[in-house]
């Protein structure tokens, strides 16, 4: 695939070529007018220019302590719209002093111990995939800065096929994880979009959503136990397949954000391989429908594996559709048992409300919109990445809601970002929905906003905009994030959300076992 990305999503060789940029332009010109499209040429490393690095790595570990520019800036950011913008500026204003990739666990425990003398920061780092400014460095904190970066460990340890678990190291990447688990007839099934080039470790400490729209849509619901390093040393729970012993440590660790240890290691549950498929697409005049058929099917409980709905303009622009229908994607796996009976309940449930359900012909699956979605789901990053370089607003803002409010809070919050858009000049433009993941009780709406930007003041625009969109994301009741994570990013928005006693209790978790404050400082809670 070639080597990763300095400035954008991915790996250079799968970014769009000139070609594609140009043919993505002609795509977008009618929604954003010709005057928006202002192409910017994507860096090259001769032209970064960074500060340089404050402090040298002992001879004990600069055998895999990095201080060139390329690995600094490619470690500054993460790959948000913000971060990209910032990269294709040229501008690596806070860029960390060394790069640390330890080989092992041992060498974590080194890279804490040098922090500490040095008074460093240390920036736990998987596949520097954030999308909410977890992985850069704080504005309001002077020390040096270390990114540890937790590629080298990335192996299954051991597989114990009994209990059908794993014990993996937290640096390794998706495709490299399955890979190894392939042989044993297993799989952990969770795919971000981030899947190719983010990490287990990233995926825990981050609370990531995955592959599965219902039932386990996250992967705390794959975890047996955690093994991380902290300041204070290590911390490691009990691999369990549940227990009711007082609250659980892995759920203080998943969603930590690098602040309370770098995770290491993980006791993951795993699945069958499956071998039974089945899916189909069902159409609704409307996006309410739409989402009624999908708290049916969320409330039913036959639980699907794909339970995703698409408003028509973002079915139009991702090539799902044709624009006059709303999409709910619906798709069941087994490694144990056919599947199909499920997908004809669920045909039943989809016409019960009002939609037109259609079985994919598994001969013809590459050619039916489900197979079309996920192929341009998969590629959207890079297409947003395009996107930016033709200079346009592109970026996204996800939530979760309950349903008796549903309706009412997604035309609120699509209400609020266009006129945001409005105020800042950035129109006109598109804020598109979807769902992402469903559960009874509610559903995580994801929002899409391509919308036109002025050379120099895109970040401002669009900073108005999450203002205003986080805003009334609090008042309404909903999340800050249902699956991107709080980073530097949402904190506004989370410390709003969050009782202020239980920031109390994480500050003071944190001063246990990281009481220097080294461990990605300015994340969830400051000092």
């Amino acid at each position: 695939m070639g080597e990763r990305s300095f400035w954008g999503w991915g790996f250079e060789g799968e970014s769009l070529t000139d070609g594609q940029i140009e043919a993505l332009a002609a795509r977008v010109e009618p929604l954003v007018g010709s005057a928006a499209l202002d192409l910017v040429v994507a860096p090259s490393e001769r032209e970064i220019v960074l500060l340089s690095s404050r402090i040298a790595p002992p001879t004990t570990i600069a055998l895999w302590c990095h201080v060139d520019d390329r690995q600094r800036a490619s470690h500054t950011y993460g790959k948000s719209f913000r971060d990209v913008v910032r990269a294709l500026d040229r501008n690596w204003e806070r860029p960390p002093d060394v790069v640390a990739t330890p080989p092992d666990e041992a060498g974590v425990v080194a890279v804490l111990e040098w922090a500490s003398d040095v008074g460093a920061i240390v920036i736990p780092y998987g596949g520097g995939s954030s999308v909410a400014g977890g992985v850069e460095a704080p504005f309001h904190d002077d020390r040096p800065v270390i990114s540890c970066d937790l590629s080298r460990l990335d192996r299954v340890l051991e597989v114990d096929a009994t209990s059908r678990a794993a014990r993996i190291q937290g640096g390794v990447f998706g495709p490299s994880l399955e890979a190894q688990l392939r042989p044993h007839g297993l799989t952990l099934r969770h795919y971000p979009q981030s899947f190719e080039v983010s990490s287990l470790g990233g995926w825990l400490a981050t609370r990531s959503g995955g592959h599965f729209a219902t039932l386990h849509t996250h992967i705390d619901d794959f975890v047996e136990s955690i093994r991380a390093v902290t300041p204070r040393g290590l911390w490691e729970s009990r691999r369990l397949p549940g227990s009711g012993a007082g609250p659980s440590p892995d759920r203080v660790m998943l969603g930590s954000e690098g602040i309370l240890g770098v995770i290491t290691e993980a006791w993951m549950r795993l699945q069958d391989r499956p071998r039974y498929r089945a899916s189909g697409v069902a159409r609704f005049a409307s996006f309410e429908a739409g989402a009624r058929g999908a708290k049916a099917l969320a409330q039913s409980g036959l639980w699907p594996s794909n339970c995703r709905l698409l408003d028509a303009t973002e079915a139009l622009v991702t090539g799902a559709g044709d624009g006059t229908s709303h999409l709910l994607l619906v798709g069941f796996e087994s490694g144990d048992h056919p599947v199909d009976g499920l997908l004809l309940r669920a045909a039943e449930i989809v016409a019960d409300n009002a939609g037109l359900f259609q079985a994919s012909d598994r001969d013809t699956s590459d050619d039916d919109a489900a197979e079309r979605w996920k192929s341009a789901f998969l590629r959207a990053p890079y297409v947003r990445d395009g996107l930016v370089r033709l200079g346009l607003v592109n970026e996204t803002f996800e939530t979760a809601i309950t349903w008796d409010r549903f309706d009412a809070f997604v035309a609120t919050i699509k209400s609020v970002a266009e006129e945001a858009l409005r105020t800042v000049g950035a129109w006109p433009g598109l804020v598109t929905c979807r769902l992402t993941h469903v559960y009874p009780d509610g559903a995580a709406p994801y929002f899409t906003v391509i919308a036109p930007g002025r050379r120099g003041a895109r970040l401002e625009q669009w900073a108005h905009v999450k203002s205003a969109v986080m805003d009334a994301i609090s008042q309404g009741g909903g999340t800050v994030t249902h699956h991107h994570s709080v980073g530097r990013d949402h904190r506004p928005g989370y410390d709003a959300e969050r009782p202020e006693l239980f920031a109390a209790q994480l500050r003071a978790a944190k001063s246990v076992v990281d009481p220097e404050w080294i461990l990605n400082p300015g994340v969830l809670v400051d000092p």
